[in-house]
Formats: structure tokens, C-alpha cells, sequence
């Protein structure tokens, strides 16, 4: 028999493995709450603030990139003042958007286009540059420029020209809760990009989007920390390793970390004297025992410069946010040190290799914590090199496509940088080529630029200087051939690193650039693309629908009362030149007749053949989703022909058919645009139309999880609303607005099964 204290001391015990048990499955809940759960995507300015979220997933963001490019896919007017259409002479729009979304990135040449005119859902504000006062003497009448008003604008949020030598370079974010629109109120030179996003699941994003104002002062916070790029930013109190590494060997492995944990900074110290003849050794870094190397690059190239050879004896060759080389004359070293966050789940590998045996040693330095984020919220931090002798003709180079790469069929996270030589040779005019960046299989860039120096945060070439900020630059290479000392001279480099304005990919990434204004420069190149990675797509592609075929209208449950029959287009996307010229005239002075694949003549990109429909009313059809889903892409090929796509998009239960609002699809312009480029920087405009033989666009529409969450199947409806605005002033469009549909695809957001 039990007395008294037994029995208390057993429910005791009981009470106590009561709570252990609650415990343990109030944990269970929690962690699989977060394996299935998206990750909170830093937005806004928390973008910097939470830089070392870098890593995570940005389930349901899709970043856009628009540009005043050359709409035929060449060189013409040097990808400069092509606008969507202009409203009146104040207003020549380069960007126009609807939407929720946030503005990360603006760039345009010099001063060029100022005024601009930001209208955040339709509240018009006025921005210049200090060259808008006399644009015609700028270059000797100023010194150092801002952008006015000046405390929205501060550096290094923002640059001019005057230190960039040729761009002026905002990166302020700019939300907006409906639209966001961007006009020049001058045309000559008007040359520039834009990045913005959008997003699926505003329940996971750090704040509300909430639209800008023109009295919005950035936090200090985020000015002092970009302010301190350069300096040594990772966090100090943590786990360490430092020694020498001997290369007295072909390869050397240097460490080895088995826990879980993050790579916080990782730095080298080469003696300057040295500095040249170790450029070249590659460092490999592979994780989780992983089959290849997610690392795999030139020293030199990794850490932002094609050389470490410092013509002007600079401090700072690369003086980068998260990549810098810095050179310390004082005690004859050379520091290079990279603050990407790295994060792994087991183990990681550091190597040094192609290394020519000596009795040279270089000194590292890695510092890394704990890391406890579950891996499908998390990523791989990948270094991936390209080098391309000859470029082939005609076609972009990939400087990276995630398709099968280290042995993985897809991949989802967020493309970061580039570090990238473009000549060898002291050849500047390989820099007319576009960068073009596809994401998850769309046949159109997602990302359209104007130019490679404008990339890496230059204009006019950089004029030939050097510059380095914390997130571009152009840190080597001589202005002028004939004054070259040596080879390394002849070398060279740019940079652009991405973190607010970073472009997340669901399943693939595809990094492009052209090579020279046509594709037809002949250089040897060599790239190092950045890249946030998970071997495990978190965009699914659930349905596929042609509406041009009556069998697969049937089986979606197609109806339009007022669409058009099915007709056939004959075009071709937005890439490249149709055909070979005779002679080149954009690749840099370089001979085309070398080149790989070079024939006069010979078709590039080949016409084909779609077929589909338009509507001025309405059409419904149904598609499938994963239930388990975090919000719904939809994608559609359409004619570009039709100017300034706009409809209102419904979704319905397919056995409620209560319609919903979901928002408003829409795309500017069509391939039909206004080009105004006056030789005065004064003069008045001048309007060229061209209209581009590229008809075909894929287009993409983003539906909130709380419309698709939970549901198999959807039935939407997109109803056409008529823009039919004027090109310009008195100049109308050749065709009237309509809504194009040749096919669609629809793709889920899922977190994904990778443990």
C-alpha cells in the first residue's frame, strides 16, 4: 500500500511528464509550423537592416527589371530615351506600374532625364539633380552633385555622376500601395533601368507596404551601416579560425567546420609583393558533403577585381558592402574579406587550388556561428565562374543557368552579383551589351538592361576612371590603351552586388549578357555570378493552358463571349539581332568574321509561330493549384502588339462561381514605342516611333495567398479595360487596346522538401 507522500511525490511526477509531453509537442507544432511556413522576407529599408537574412527564402517575391533598351533587340540610339509613351512634355514615361509593390533601384545617365516625375499612387512628386540647373555646362560648371530635395536623398543610399564617373544611382526604396510611375521631364541621353518587386503573401513580409512620400527620411541606421562597407561589418564575438596556409601544393584543403552554422567573414591576407603571382589560385568551397563545390572561383575575380594589380595605389581596390580587397602599405598586405552570410547544415570544406607549389603562404581568417534555421528556409551561398574566350556570335553568354548545376535539377533563392572582366585587352566597347536575366522558364527577360557599365554603376564607360561604391563599381583598368604600363593594364573589371533590390527565382535562374551592343564583340570574358541557392524548387508549375487550341479550351472550360477567332502570329521575343550583318557595327571595332558561329546573313533568332486570341470583354477559365500553396503566379504569352494591357482580374471557387477581386493585370507600352533623343541637351523633343518585329512577351501576375491557399482548382477571369492613350500627344497607337492570350501557365509557391 502507497502512504501519503507516495501518492504526491507519483502526481508530481505525473504533472511533470505531463508538461514534458506538452512541451514536446507544443516543439513538434513549432518546428513543423516552420518547415511549412514561408520565411518573413526583410522589405523596405529592413532589406539593409537585416542583412544577414540574406540567406532566406523570398517565397512569393519576383523582382522586375524595365529599361529604356532598344526595342528591336539592337543598339539603337544606344538603348537610350526609347519611352513607353508620353502623357505630355513633362511626362515621358519610362516605367508604369500597377500594383502593390516596392521600387528598389533606379539608374540613369548622368542627369539625364531630370526633372524625373515619381508619381506613388497618383500623388506627383518632383526629383532633380543639381546639373538640372545648367545641363548644358554641367561637366565643368559642377563639382560635386546631389539630388534635390537632398534629405530623402542621401548618400550612400544615392550617387551622382560626380562620383560615379557617368550614373546617377538611387537606391532608396520607394513602396507604393496601388501604382508607381516614372516619367523624364527631359529627353536627350535618357538612358536607364529600374528594379522593383512584387509580392504574393503580404503576411510575411517584415512590414506593411505603405506608399512613400517625398518627406520619407531614410533611418540613420541603414546610412551608417552602408557607410561602414569597407570596414570588417561581421559580427566579432563569435567561433573563430585563423593559421597560415602553406601552397606547397597543388590543392590544399585549409578547414573544415562540421555543425551547423553560418560563415560570417571569410578573409585573406596576401603579401603585396605577391599579390599578382597568387591572383589566380581558385578557392573551392563545398558544403554538406555535397558532390560539387558551390565555390569555385579565381581569388581575384571572388573578391570583386579581374587584378589585384593596383595602378593608382589605391587603399581600396574593391571597397564593396560585402566584398572588399584592401591594401595595407603600412605592413606590405593585401586584405580580402567577404561578409555574404553562409550558411550550411553539416559541414563545410574550404579549399585552395590551382595552386604552383613555392614557398609562399597566405593567412585566412573565418568566423561563423550557430545556425538553427530550418534548411528549406535558408540557402547554399554559391560563387559560380564562367570563362568564355570566345564568345559565340550573336547569341548572349550565360554567365550562369541553375538547370542542372552541382548535379540538381532545380533550385530556388535569389541571384546576388556579379564580378565580371570584360576585356583582357583594354577593348571598352563590349560595354553596349544589355544584361537580360530570365527566371523559372519564361521565354522574356524578367530583366532588360541598358548596357554593361550601366550594370556595374557606371555611364559613358565609366569615362574611363575607376570607381568603387558599396553595391557597383569599376576598379581596374586603364582609360587609355596607348598609356598601358603591362598587361594587367589592359584588364578590365566590374561589379554589382544586389541586397535590397536582390531577384529571388522559384526553379530556375538565367544570367545573361550580351557581348557588345549586337552580340558581335570579340573578348575574352570572365564572370563570377553570386547566387543564394536550395537544390528544391519553391515554384511549381500546376496547369498550362493554349488558348489557341479548341481541345485544350474544352478541357480548362474556356469562355469569352467577345474574343477574337483563333489567329496566327509569326514573331519572335524580345532577344537579340534577327540576322548577321555584313559588317559590325557595335561589337567595339572587333572582327566579327573570327567569331564563333559568324555568318553574314544567317538568322539568329528565327521567326515562329503561335496562335491564340484577344478580347475587348471578358474570358474565364479554370486551372489547377497545389492546395498546400503560398500564393499562385500566372504567367501569359500575349501579343505586344496591343498597346498598355490592362484587366481587371476575379477568382471564383469553381463550384461557388462568387467572383472575387483579385487586382488589376497590366503591362505597359507595347512593341510599339517613342523614341526622343535631341542633340541639345535643351532642345525641344523630337518623336520617332519604332515599332519592333518582336510581338511575343511573356507576361506574369502574381495572386495573393489568401485567394489560392487551401484550394486544388480556381476559376479566374480576367475582363479587358480599355487604355487606349495616344503614343504621344495627337499620335495614337497603330492599334487599339485589347487583352492578348496565347497561352498561359500557372505555377504555385510551395516551401520546399529539402530537410
Amino acid at each position: 500500500m502507497f502512504n501519503a507522500a507516495s501518492n504526491s511525490q507519483i502526481i508530481k511526477m505525473l504533472r511533470l511528464v505531463g508538461c514534458i509531453t506538452t512541451i514536446l509537442l507544443v516543439s513538434f507544432q513549432t518546428n513543423a509550423q516552420q518547415l511549412s511556413d514561408p520565411p518573413i522576407i526583410p522589405i523596405g529599408l529592413d532589406a539593409y537592416l537585416k542583412w544577414d537574412q540574406w540567406t532566406v527564402q523570398r517565397i512569393g517575391a519576383r523582382a522586375y527589371m524595365r529599361s529604356t533598351h532598344d526595342r528591336t533587340g539592337g543598339n539603337e540610339w544606344t538603348d537610350a530615351s526609347h519611352f513607353l509613351f508620353m502623357e505630355d512634355e513633362e511626362h515621358n514615361v519610362t516605367l508604369d506600374v500597377i500594383g502593390k509593390g516596392v521600387l528598389y533601384f533606379v539608374r540613369t545617365n548622368h542627369w539625364h532625364g531630370s526633372p524625373w516625375r515619381y508619381t506613388v499612387d497618383r500623388n506627383r512628386y518632383t526629383v532633380r539633380e543639381t546639373a538640372t540647373a545648367d545641363p548644358v555646362d554641367a561637366k565643368r560648371k559642377f563639382g560635386k552633385t546631389v539630388f534635390i530635395p537632398e534629405k530623402p536623398f542621401p548618400e550612400p543610399l544615392v550617387y551622382t555622376w560626380s562620383t560615379t564617373k557617368g550614373a546617377d544611382l538611387m537606391w532608396i526604396p520607394i513602396p507604393f500601395e496601388q501604382s508607381f510611375q516614372l516619367a523624364y521631364g527631359r529627353t536627350r541621353y535618357g538612358t536607364g533601368y529600374y528594379i522593383y518587386h512584387h509580392y504574393a503573401n503580404e503576411e510575411y513580409l517584415s512590414q506593411p507596404i505603405k506608399a512613400w512620400t517625398i518627406n520619407n527620411i531614410p533611418d540613420k541606421r541603414v546610412l551608417d551601416l552602408i557607410n561602414s562597407a569597407g570596414t570588417d561589418i561581421a559580427p566579432k564575438n563569435i567561433k573563430k579560425q585563423t593559421s597560415s596556409i602553406k601552397l606547397d601544393k597543388p590543392t590544399v584543403e585549409f578547414a573544415n567546420i562540421q555543425s551547423a552554422s553560418s560563415i560570417r567573414a571569410l578573409k585573406f591576407t596576401l603579401p603585396i609583393d605577391k599579390a599578382i603571382d597568387l591572383e589566380r589560385i581558385r578557392l573551392r568551397v563545398t558544403w554538406d558533403n555535397r558532390q560539387h563545390a558551390s565555390i569555385d572561383a579565381p581569388l581575384c575575380l571572388f573578391f570583386g577585381a579581374g587584378t589585384l594589380y593596383n595602378r593608382e595605389q589605391s587603399e581600396y581596390l574593391v571597397k564593396g558592402f560585402p566584398i572588399n580587397i584592401r591594401y595595407d602599405y603600412k605592413n606590405n598586405r593585401v586584405e580580402l574579406a567577404c561578409y555574404y552570410p553562409m550558411p550550411f547544415f553539416k559541414l563545410a570544406r574550404f579549399e585552395l587550388a590551382g595552386i604552383s607549389p613555392s614557398d609562399a603562404k597566405i593567412d585566412y581568417e573565418i568566423r561563423y556561428e550557430p545556425y538553427s534555421l530550418p534548411a528549406n528556409r535558408s540557402s547554399y551561398f554559391h560563387a559560380t565562374y564562367q570563362d568564355i574566350p570566345v564568345p559565340e556570335a550573336g547569341k548572349d553568354m550565360i554567365l550562369l543557368d541553375t538547370k542542372g548545376i552541382e548535379g540538381s535539377t532545380d533550385w530556388s533563392g535569389n541571384f546576388v552579383g556579379t564580378s565580371f572582366i570584360f576585356t583582357h585587352d583594354g577593348n571598352l566597347g563590349t560595354l553596349e551589351g544589355d544584361p537580360r536575366f530570365f527566371f523559372d522558364d519564361s521565354r522574356s527577360p524578367q530583366t532588360y538592361g541598358t548596357g554593361t557599365e550601366e550594370w556595374g554603376g557606371g555611364g559613358d564607360y565609366w569615362g574611363g576612371l575607376n570607381m568603387t561604391l558599396p553595391f557597383a563599381g569599376h576598379p581596374c583598368g586603364i582609360a587609355r590603351r596607348e598609356d598601358a604600363k603591362n598587361k594587367y593594364d589592359l584588364i578590365h573589371s566590374a561589379y554589382r552586388f544586389l541586397l535590397d533590390d536582390l531577384m529571388p527565382f522559384g526553379k530556375r535562374a538565367q544570367i545573361h549578357l550580351e557581348h557588345g551592343g549586337e552580340n558581335l564583340a570579340y573578348e575574352h570574358y570572365e564572370t563570377v555570378t553570386y547566387w543564394y541557392g536550395l537544390p528544391a524548387p519553391s515554384l511549381i508549375l500546376t496547369d498550362e493552358f493554349n488558348v489557341g487550341d479548341d481541345a485544350d479550351g474544352r478541357a480548362h472550360k474556356y469562355i469569352s463571349a467577345q474574343a477574337s477567332d483563333v489567329y496566327n502570329i509569326v514573331s519572335r521575343y524580345e532577344l537579340g539581332i534577327d540576322v548577321f550583318p555584313k559588317t559590325n557595327k557595335g561589337g567595339g571595332g572587333q572582327d566579327t568574321i573570327r567569331m564563333k558561329g559568324y555568318s553574314a546573313g544567317k538568322e539568329v533568332y528565327p521567326a515562329h509561330q503561335e496562335t491564340g486570341r484577344y478580347t475587348r470583354g471578358s474570358s474565364e477559365f479554370t486551372v489547377k493549384l497545389k492546395p498546400d500553396n503560398h500564393g499562385a503566379l500566372i504567367r501569359r504569352t500575349l501579343d505586344y502588339s496591343f498597346p498598355n494591357q490592362k484587366a481587371e482580374v476575379y477568382i471564383a471557387d469553381e463550384e461557388s462561381g462568387d467572383w472575387r477581386y483579385v487586382g488589376i493585370w497590366y503591362l505597359a507600352g507595347s512593341n510599339t514605342c517613342v523614341i526622343s533623343d535631341p542633340r541639345g541637351e535643351l532642345d525641344k523633343h523630337v518623336y520617332n516611333v519604332l515599332t519592333s518585329n518582336r510581338r511575343f512577351r511573356d507576361d506574369e501576375f502574381l495572386i495573393l495567398a489568401k485567394f489560392t491557399q487551401g484550394k486544388s482548382s480556381i476559376r479566374i477571369m480576367v475582363r479587358h479595360v480599355a487604355e487606349d492613350r495616344d503614343l504621344y500627344p495627337g499620335m495614337p497607337y497603330p492599334k487599339k487596346s485589347a487583352w492578348s492570350e496565347l497561352r498561359y501557365k500557372v505555377y504555385t509557391y510551395v516551401m520546399q522538401e529539402f530537410l
